[in-house]
Protein backbone atom coordinates (compact mmCIF):
# COMPACT_ATOMS: atom_id res chain seq x y z
CA UNK A 1 0.00 0.00 0.00
CA UNK A 2 1.42 3.36 -1.03
CA UNK A 3 0.85 6.27 1.33
CA UNK A 4 -1.21 9.12 -0.13
CA UNK A 5 0.66 11.78 1.86
CA UNK A 6 4.40 12.19 1.44
CA UNK A 7 6.56 13.39 4.35
CA UNK A 8 6.33 17.09 3.39
CA UNK A 9 2.54 16.97 3.07
CA UNK A 10 2.20 15.08 6.35
CA UNK A 11 4.42 17.60 8.18
CA UNK A 12 2.44 20.53 6.70
CA UNK A 13 -0.85 18.94 7.76
CA UNK A 14 0.45 18.41 11.30
CA UNK A 15 1.96 21.91 11.58
CA UNK A 16 -1.02 23.93 10.32
CA UNK A 17 -4.10 24.25 12.51
CA UNK A 18 -7.12 25.36 10.43
CA UNK A 19 -8.64 23.79 7.35
CA UNK A 20 -11.70 24.31 5.19
CA UNK A 21 -14.01 21.34 4.80
CA UNK A 22 -15.93 21.27 1.51
CA UNK A 23 -19.01 19.07 1.22
CA UNK A 24 -21.79 18.90 -1.34
CA UNK A 25 -25.37 17.74 -1.10
CA UNK A 26 -26.92 15.14 -3.41
CA UNK A 27 -27.51 17.79 -6.08
CA UNK A 28 -23.87 18.91 -5.95
CA UNK A 29 -24.50 22.25 -4.19
CA UNK A 30 -21.24 23.07 -2.36
CA UNK A 31 -20.84 24.04 1.28
CA UNK A 32 -17.52 25.08 2.87
CA UNK A 33 -16.76 25.68 6.55
CA UNK A 34 -13.55 26.33 8.49
CA UNK A 35 -12.65 23.43 10.79
CA UNK A 36 -10.17 22.26 13.37
CA UNK A 37 -8.71 18.85 12.53
CA UNK A 38 -6.29 16.17 13.72
CA UNK A 39 -4.45 13.83 11.37
CA UNK A 40 -4.65 10.18 12.41
CA UNK A 41 -1.12 8.99 13.27
CA UNK A 42 -1.01 5.68 11.41
CA UNK A 43 -3.77 5.92 8.80
CA UNK A 44 -4.62 8.14 5.87
CA UNK A 45 -7.47 9.79 7.78
CA UNK A 46 -8.12 13.21 9.24
CA UNK A 47 -10.61 13.74 12.08
CA UNK A 48 -12.86 16.76 12.57
CA UNK A 49 -14.94 17.25 15.71
CA UNK A 50 -18.40 18.69 15.87
CA UNK A 51 -17.91 20.90 18.90
CA UNK A 52 -19.85 23.11 21.31
CA UNK A 53 -19.11 26.43 19.65
CA UNK A 54 -22.38 28.28 19.01
CA UNK A 55 -24.37 26.75 16.18
CA UNK A 56 -27.84 27.34 14.81
CA UNK A 57 -30.05 24.50 16.01
CA UNK A 58 -29.13 20.89 16.74
CA UNK A 59 -25.43 20.21 15.99
CA UNK A 60 -26.41 16.80 14.55
CA UNK A 61 -28.40 18.62 11.85
CA UNK A 62 -25.48 20.74 10.60
CA UNK A 63 -25.32 21.17 6.85
CA UNK A 64 -21.91 19.46 6.65
CA UNK A 65 -23.30 16.32 8.34
CA UNK A 66 -26.45 16.30 6.21
CA UNK A 67 -24.29 16.67 3.10
CA UNK A 68 -22.00 13.80 4.11
CA UNK A 69 -25.03 11.59 4.68
CA UNK A 70 -26.22 12.40 1.13
CA UNK A 71 -22.81 12.54 -0.57
CA UNK A 72 -19.71 11.34 1.32
CA UNK A 73 -17.23 12.86 -1.18
CA UNK A 74 -15.37 15.72 0.55
CA UNK A 75 -12.29 17.89 0.32
CA UNK A 76 -10.21 19.33 3.14
CA UNK A 77 -8.10 22.33 2.15
CA UNK A 78 -5.31 23.40 4.49
CA UNK A 79 -3.35 26.49 3.53
CA UNK A 80 -0.75 28.94 4.75
CA UNK A 81 -1.14 32.54 3.70
CA UNK A 82 1.29 35.35 4.41
CA UNK A 83 0.06 38.67 3.05
CA UNK A 84 3.53 40.22 3.36
CA UNK A 85 5.62 37.38 1.91
CA UNK A 86 4.07 35.46 -0.93
CA UNK A 87 7.12 33.19 -1.17
CA UNK A 88 5.71 31.43 1.94
CA UNK A 89 2.32 30.59 0.37
CA UNK A 90 1.30 26.95 0.25
CA UNK A 91 -1.73 24.69 0.31
CA UNK A 92 -2.63 21.04 0.60
CA UNK A 93 -5.93 19.71 -0.76
CA UNK A 94 -7.09 16.31 0.48
CA UNK A 95 -9.91 14.55 -1.36
CA UNK A 96 -11.70 11.52 -0.03
CA UNK A 97 -14.78 10.01 1.53
CA UNK A 98 -16.14 11.00 4.91
CA UNK A 99 -17.58 8.78 7.60
CA UNK A 100 -19.55 10.08 10.56
CA UNK A 101 -18.32 8.43 13.77
CA UNK A 102 -20.83 8.24 16.62
CA UNK A 103 -18.88 5.83 18.82
CA UNK A 104 -16.08 3.29 18.93
CA UNK A 105 -12.34 3.17 19.46
CA UNK A 106 -11.44 5.31 16.43
CA UNK A 107 -13.74 8.09 17.63
CA UNK A 108 -12.26 7.92 21.15
CA UNK A 109 -8.70 8.17 19.73
CA UNK A 110 -9.79 11.07 17.50
CA UNK A 111 -11.26 13.01 20.43
CA UNK A 112 -8.06 12.48 22.44
CA UNK A 113 -5.96 13.76 19.52
CA UNK A 114 -8.24 16.75 18.94
CA UNK A 115 -8.12 17.67 22.63
CA UNK A 116 -4.31 17.40 22.66
CA UNK A 117 -4.08 19.64 19.58
CA UNK A 118 -6.70 22.26 20.57
CA UNK A 119 -6.77 23.16 24.30
CA UNK A 120 -10.33 24.67 24.18
CA UNK A 121 -11.66 21.19 23.32
CA UNK A 122 -10.51 19.93 26.73
CA UNK A 123 -13.32 21.87 28.41
CA UNK A 124 -16.01 20.82 25.91
CA UNK A 125 -18.36 17.85 26.28
CA UNK A 126 -17.62 16.28 22.90
CA UNK A 127 -18.60 12.71 23.79
CA UNK A 128 -22.22 13.20 22.74
CA UNK A 129 -21.33 14.75 19.38
CA UNK A 130 -20.13 13.06 16.18
CA UNK A 131 -16.66 13.14 14.66
CA UNK A 132 -16.09 13.35 10.92
CA UNK A 133 -13.42 10.98 9.59
CA UNK A 134 -12.05 12.02 6.20
CA UNK A 135 -10.58 8.95 4.45
CA UNK A 136 -7.91 10.56 2.27
CA UNK A 137 -7.80 9.10 -1.24
CA UNK A 138 -5.72 11.74 -3.00
CA UNK A 139 -3.64 14.79 -2.16
CA UNK A 140 -2.54 17.78 -4.21
CA UNK A 141 -0.35 20.62 -3.07
CA UNK A 142 1.09 23.87 -4.28
CA UNK A 143 3.74 26.25 -3.01
CA UNK A 144 5.85 25.85 0.07
CA UNK A 145 4.88 23.10 2.44
CA UNK A 146 8.03 23.46 4.54
CA UNK A 147 8.14 25.55 7.71
CA UNK A 148 9.85 28.43 5.85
Amino acid sequence: VTAVLDAAARAFLERERIGRLATADASGAPHVVPVCYAPAPAAESVHIAIDEKPKRGDPRRLKRLRNIAENPRVMLLVDRYDHADWSRLGWLALRGRADILDGGAERARALAALRARYPPYRAMALESLPVIAVRVESARSWGRLDAG
